[in-house]
């Protein structure tokens, strides 16, 4: 059977096969961004109107791309309704994007590590990734301009707000550098912020894209963290230059997202009880980051480093003896402990091992401790450390 020939370079995405065999119910699961079922709000539908059965728009239900154009000017980010395209999820923008720039060889600019899903995509339309190194507070703002120097990346993919998978956040001054370096090397932007709500402390930063004066951008989102992951209702905010191309890409892809987890949106997006479900939702998501941290500390001390996440769903623990994490996973399931591997989200996982990625929002705080003591066991074990 003659397939593209791209689908040589179609990879399985790890993540979701660990989630797959985790399904059941005595697996405690550190491995994905699972919001947590006693906080997904419940939602009604009597009033939803008859209409919304129908066919819709490519662009969006209007008066949801005008909540969100208005909320990301609350942010910062210069835009109207009309450079906003309702997406199924914040993962088709990037596949959106992925069509829209890369063709085999095409260069692109990532921070290592980057997002596995957004990695997934850009390599199966061939892409050449270049990576830039995270520091604590942002990418190495020399080697970012050593990588702008030498190639002309077609774009550059950030996470600057609590990064999947390392939580980092980009401090002022990194966001404020990144976007003069954008601009003076003419670099399209696309900044990905799914965890921006999620945050633990009063410091704030606005995108990176309120700071760009010349490059191009494009801007997404998504409520699947905040409200119901199962409504599928992500955004992206393009510059007009890019939009059309955008919209075109998404009337071939699926005509439009689905009405139905729109009109849900809506109902939410700007409201007072939203913003109260929000404020709840970081308490809630709080108290269970500082649980990890007391569970780390007490099992993990001796065996990886890792930094206090400022929000978002994510420990990233550095082992302090390599190992690659992948060969951990087999034992972890026998123990009943699902946790994500951290090569995956690398370029190159071969070349970085000893990472792993501990989500803190999904076990129960109660659980939370014995299932750390049977992956730091696990760890040990293969390590020979009694």
């Amino acid at each position: 059977m003659a397939f593209s020939e791209r689908i040589a370079r179609l990879k399985s995405s790890l993540i979701r096969e660990i989630l797959a065999a985790a399904q059941r119910p005595e697996v405690m699961s550190f491995a994905g961004g699972l919001p947590a079922e006693p906080m997904l709000p419940k939602v009604e539908w009597d009033e939803m109107p008859a209409a919304l059965s129908q066919y819709g728009m490519s662009e969006g239900e209007p008066a949801l791309r005008e909540a969100i154009a208005a909320e990301a000017r609350r942010l910062g980010v210069p835009c109207d309704a009309s450079q906003v395209l309702v997406t199924c999820g914040s993962q088709q923008a990037l596949d959106l994007a992925s069509k829209l720039f890369i063709d085999p060889g095409t260069e692109i600019l990532l921070e290592a590590p980057t997002y596995l899903a957004a990695l997934q995509s850009f390599q199966l339309f061939g892409a050449d990734c270049l990576t830039v190194p995270q520091e604590a507070d942002g990418p190495d703002l020399a080697v970012l301009r050593e990588r702008l120097q030498q190639h002309k990346p077609a774009f550059a993919y950030l996470i600057p707000t609590f990064q999947n998978p390392s939580a980092v956040r980009y401090s002022e001054a990194k966001r404020d550098a990144v976007a003069a370096l954008l601009d003076e090397f003419q670099v399209t932007l696309i900044e990905d912020e799914p965890y921006r709500e999620l945050v633990f402390d009063q410091a704030d930063a606005t995108p990176i894209v309120s700071r760009l004066k010349r490059a191009s951008w494009i801007y997404t989102g998504t409520l699947s963290k905040t409200l119901l992951p199962g409504l599928r209702v992500g955004f992206l905010i393009a510059t007009p230059d890019l939009f059309p191309y955008l919209l075109r890409l998404k009337q071939a892809a699926d005509l439009h997202t689905n009405r139905i987890g729109q009109w849900q949106a809506l109902q939410w997006l700007g409201t007072d009880k939203y913003r109260a479900h929000l404020a709840e939702l970081r308490d809630f998501y709080r108290l269970r980051r500082d649980a990890m941290q007391v569970a780390l500390e007490e099992h993990f001390s001796d065996l990886a480093t890792w930094q206090v996440p400022q929000g978002g769903l994510f420990f990233w623990l550095t082992l302090k003896h390599k190992q690659d994490t992948r060969q951990l996973l087999a034992a972890a399931m026998a123990e009943q402990v699902a946790f994500m591997p951290g090569e995956p989200f690398f370029v190159d996982p071969e070349a970085n091992p000893g990472y792993l990625r501990l989500n803190f929002s999904h076990v129960p705080p109660e659980k939370l401790s014995e299932g750390l003591r049977r992956l730091a066991a696990v760890i040990r074990r293969a390590q020979g450390v009694c």
